[in-house]
């Protein structure tokens, strides 16, 4: 089943301006965003925003996306967080309230205000618009619940994957153990002394030497 698309529904030109600053943004990325482009569906955006330092959502990594509709940019895009996050203004389902998404809306503001916009709005959430009300009402009255809460939601849900270390190995991962082949063995296996069948004919060459000695002893006794 296909996915519905808005982009047949926007003019030509629309689309055009919307690459345009979606590639500026690819390449010249606003601090602590990235954005992710669909080659098949322009007007479905995603990013990710870093928790801003000094917020209880530092440290954090949040997925969201932006739906352009058929009006836009007459109408403003639908914003979502895809990350669980704690904030007054993301609702259970992740949709985002902000004013630039609603009545402060102008057709010239772009993407990347937008995408700013919601990076501050980690920094100075509005408990006024609250779409979350246990975390509006924890941000008047208990701030630190409220910051307890929202960085315990970072930790589960919005932590970083750890780096590998060099060479693309995870450091958790187990080392297979090394195998010495013996290169000489064609030379009647004088390489390779240390393996379980060099050991054995050692010990039989011992066996052979010490039922030498005993008869050489008996040898000795007769004489005698």
């Amino acid at each position: 089943m296909a996915v519905s698309s808005n982009v047949e529904n926007l003019p030509p030109h629309v689309i055009r301006q919307v690459w345009k600053e979606v590639s500026t943004l690819s390449m010249e990325p606003p601090e602590g965003i990235k954005i992710f482009t669909n080659e098949e569906d322009i007007t479905d955006l995603k990013a990710t925003i870093e928790g801003p330092d000094g917020t209880p959502y530092v440290g954090g990594l949040f997925r969201m996306k932006l739906v352009l509709g058929k009006d836009f940019p007459s109408v403003p895009p639908k914003a979502f967080f895809l990350t669980k996050i704690f904030h007054p203004n993301v609702s259970a389902s992740g949709e985002i309230c902000v004013n630039v998404l609603k009545r402060d809306w102008k057709p010239e503001l772009g993407i990347r205000h937008v995408l700013l916009t919601i990076k501050c709005l980690l920094i100075h959430p509005n408990p006024e618009s609250a779409l979350n009300e246990e975390a509006g009402r924890l941000l008047l009255e208990a701030y630190d619940k409220y910051a307890n809460r929202a960085r315990l939601m970072t930790d589960i849900h919005a932590a970083r994957p750890h780096p590998l270390t060099a060479g693309g190995k995870d450091p958790g991962a187990c080392s297979a153990p090394t195998h010495h082949h013996n290169n000489n063995s064609g030379n009647g296996g004088n390489g390779g002394n240390d393996g379980p069948q060099a050991k054995k004919h050692a010990g039989d060459k011992d066996k052979k030497m010490a039922g030498k000695k005993k008869v050489d002893k008996k040898r000795a006794l007769r004489r005698l």
